[in-house]
């Protein structure tokens, strides 16, 4: 658990004409997960970050899956995004950087994150598949793009080996857990402090 006076939650509400989404994150939390996007695939992937993560996660979106659902995970990242950049607050004690290289059988992803403040998203992810049940594998892409964009971190997610594309995707999104758990860490030797040399991020 957290040793911060505040605790690390957020609740974020983003309506648009194309999504309506509520997401609420306890970064100090035991990896409870209540999702309901419309994509049956996306959910089991962001059940992932809960879980791995540590994170609790609730996460409700009506989308115009009559489209596609390109706007719903795209809108998903986004918000998601803003609700961690919110419960991190100034980031005082954290790791601030994690890495996890997470295998699934043949396929191996590694991903490496920094609570910078500073957005970016590097990703190979050369995907074996379109499609993973209802899922668009191009829509990974647009997911880390929000988050990283409205976490203010900068992200890099290389998927290393893999065959079949549901375990490349589901390496990544392990992988992404275990680096934000690194990052998000207090480090009792770090108490209350920026790290940071610039004393601000």
């Amino acid at each position: 658990m957290s040793t911060t006076a505040t605790p690390r939650v957020a609740d974020v509400t983003r309506n648009t004409n194309e999504t309506k989404i509520r997401v609420a994150v306890n970064l100090d939390g035991c990896g409870q997960a209540k999702l309901n996007t419309g994509i049956g695939f996306f959910d089991h992937m962001l059940d992932q970050i809960a879980r791995h993560g540590l994170i609790d996660l609730e996460i409700e979106c009506q989308g115009d899956l009559h489209i596609d659902g390109h706007h719903t995970v795209e809108d998903v990242g986004i918000t998601l995004g803003q609700a961690f950049a919110k419960a991190v607050g100034d980031k005082k004690g954290i790791r601030r950087y994690g890495h996890a290289y997470v295998p699934l059988d043949e396929a191996l992803s590694r991903v490496v994150i920094d609570f910078s403040g500073r957005p970016g998203l590097h990703m190979e992810v050369p995907f074996t598949a379109g499609m993973i049940g209802g899922f668009d594998t191009q829509l990974t892409f647009e997911f880390f793009q929000g988050f990283a964009n409205h976490a203010l971190v900068t992200l890099h997610i290389d998927n290393l080996k893999g065959v079949n594309a549901h375990h490349q995707c589901e390496t990544v999104f392990k992988a992404f857990a275990r680096a934000l758990r690194a990052a998000l860490e207090l480090d009792p030797r770090s108490a209350g402090v920026i790290p940071s040399t610039k004393g601000s991020l």
